[in-house]
């Protein structure tokens, strides 16, 4: 086999556009595909027959084909310097693998007929880290859908896919242009919409989460718009002892997604 030329520039037209990638939401949509870095994530998505396209760390290479000499055989990939692939990485200890990945497709139908629905409705996450461990955490609680306004934080964020941990294969999403016709939409379905709310009442009625719902939240910040609240069935909220007013937004969605996990497995 013919010995493959190792990438050394940064002004390479592939190191730049997977740079362009890494930072720009609007390259991602445009190409169809997002990057994932480390071990765990680039073998789950080769698993899943998702990999476009490999890039390795020389260093990292070498170790691995002295180990198994066959692991580049299946798929197309580009070896790096070191250099390179730790300015082009956007994690500060990369693991000398990272990965182009397809996105999944999930239709806004599929997810609100899905039996026995359980949805997340979010709308203005802007933190990263939160959405990531949304999808993370939804996925454990065996929520079927979750659906976003255009304003969250993209999905394919470098940081929002780490903090997921593999749920974004998994995790049916769906980012709406037009997030209160979708909401009204949900309602059609039977399903009932709680909002977290802080005018909202206490949650713990027991069976209230057994049929088909979804649990709206809103931004960090400023928590959900008046228009989006004024579309829920009920505004709800999470008791709490002391001085606390609010939780952050992630664990508030975690509280409510498993309990209705409680609630559905009784």
């Amino acid at each position: 086999m013919k010995n493959k030329d190792t990438i050394s520039s940064l002004s390479n037209a592939q190191i730049k556009n997977l740079t362009l990638l890494q930072k720009k939401a609007k390259a991602r949509e445009e190409q169809g595909v997002f990057v994932v870095e480390g071990w765990k994530m680039f073998e789950e998505a080769l698993e899943l027959g998702l990999m476009k396209k490999a890039y390795v760390a020389e260093t990292f290479y070498r170790e691995l084909i002295a180990e198994k000499p066959d692991y580049f055989q299946s798929f197309d990939y580009e070896i790096l310097t070191d250099s390179v692939f730790k300015e082009v990485a956007d994690t500060k200890t990369p693991q000398g693998i990272m990965g182009l990945v397809k996105k999944r497709e999930h239709s806004l139908e599929s997810i609100m007929k899905a039996p026995g629905a359980c949805l997340l409705l979010l709308e203005d996450i802007r933190d990263p880290g939160n959405l990531g461990t949304m999808l993370r955490t939804a996925e454990g609680a065996g929520v079927t859908g979750i659906i976003c306004n255009s304003s969250t934080v993209d999905l394919y964020n470098p940081k929002v896919i780490r903090s997921t941990m593999g749920s974004i294969y998994r995790m049916p999403f769906y980012q709406s242009e037009d997030f209160l016709g979708t909401v009204n939409e949900i309602k059609k379905q039977g399903i009932t919409i709680f909002a977290a709310h802080l005018s909202g009442e206490f949650y713990d009625t027991e069976g209230s989460f057994v049929k088909p719902c979804a649990f709206l939240i809103g931004n960090e910040a400023n928590g959900l718009s008046e228009e989006v609240s004024r579309e829920a069935d009920r505004l709800i909220k999470i008791p709490m002892a002391g001085k606390v007013e609010s939780l952050n937004a992630a664990v508030a969605a975690a509280i409510l997604m498993y309990e209705a996990a409680r609630q559905r497995r009784k």
